[in-house]
């Protein structure tokens, strides 16, 4: 008979055990148990928080479904601060984020930086579009662009973003590429709404002329008919089914305008645990139920985790705050 061995590690807790002493045991994040998302329902922050979460469930890296909580205010500052008060060191919460998020920090419209926060992973890309009514008197992108140059307060432009903000930078991109003087850029009507799906509601009902946000925010209003795309701030055409939609740059207009999708969580969560956050979301990119989602959606999946991703996003914090000043919005 084989005789029974123990390691000495083995031997020793035993011993603690049984004199009714606690053994530590190395840390390991709980499941992620909610996502909140810094917005109303329907828009990109919201799809995100909701497809990530049901997936986490689908591939059995949760036992229950993810709770998502919207927390909508100043594009994403009333959830950051939430989070850096209230629950900084919560290892079971995550908080979606993107270009736009990371443009209020760049431009100090959050409490805090990017040390506030611990950056976690984007999982992919969404695609910025120029999109009107589909019963405006605007059929081109030139016929846009032309009437924002020749009267730049005569028609009103609206998005998910505040004046400064990811949204409204795109278009005066696209405004400085069909050859708008600096001194006009300014004048440029911009109303923002908490969502891209919010602004075109309101550009259907007539309040606004134009929207300019992102794919993934709106896809429903594409696929119903209702808008009008004038153009997709993408470098090459989409893939199906949005391949029929002209990009900006096949209209002569060079500008390209990205809005990653990510999560961050708070900036007191160990480094165990947030190691185990950025494995579980790497986890969940790498299946292949993932690519289908974001496909469906407008996204490109692309991966940036853990350091990587936290260098990301200071990276393109300094690059924002650049523009910013380039085009006045901050001195």
């Amino acid at each position: 008979m084989k005789p029974v061995t123990k390691s000495l590690s083995g031997i020793a807790a035993t011993a603690l055990l049984g004199a009714g002493l606690a053994v530590s045991t190395p840390s390991q994040a709980l499941p992620i148990d909610e996502c909140i998302a810094p917005a109303d329902p329907g828009g990109g922050w919201d799809f995100t928080c909701r497809s990530v979460g049901k997936l986490l469930l689908d591939l059995e890296l949760v036992d229950s479904p993810v709770q998502v909580t919207n927390m909508p205010g100043g594009v994403g500052a009333v959830a950051f601060a939430n989070v850096a008060s209230d629950r900084a060191d919560d290892s079971d919460l995550i908080v979606a984020t993107s270009t736009v998020g990371v443009t209020q920090i760049a431009q100090g419209k959050y409490p805090g930086g990017a040390d506030t926060m611990r950056w976690l992973a984007m999982l992919g890309t969404d695609v910025g579009v120029i999109l009107v009514d589909d019963e405006s008197e605007y059929e081109s992108l030139d016929q846009l662009l032309d009437t924002m140059i020749e009267d730049p307060g005569a028609l009103a432009m609206a998005g998910s973003s505040g004046a400064g903000g990811w949204d409204h930078i795109r278009a005066l991109m696209l405004a400085k590429a069909a050859g708008m003087p600096d001194d006009q850029i300014g004048s440029v009507r911009w109303v923002q709404f908490d969502g891209g799906g919010p602004a075109v509601t309101q550009m259907m009902g007539g309040h606004v002329d134009a929207v300019s946000t992102d794919l993934g925010e709106i896809a429903g209003f594409i696929e119903s008919g209702d808008v009008r795309v004038l153009a997709v701030l993408s470098e090459e055409p989409l893939p199906e089914p949005f391949a029929d939609l002209p990009t900006a740059a096949a209209q002569g207009y060079d500008v390209a305008g990205y809005n990653w999708r990510g999560f961050y969580t708070g900036g007191e969560v160990s480094d165990a645990d947030y190691a185990a956050l950025v494995e579980d979301l790497k986890t969940l990119y790498d299946s292949d139920e993932w690519k289908e989602v974001a496909q469906q959606n407008g996204l490109v999946p692309l991966w940036r985790g853990g350091d990587e991703f936290d260098t990301f996003v200071r990276d393109s914090i300094d690059e924002v705050e650049t523009i910013s000043r380039e085009i006045g919005v901050l001195q």
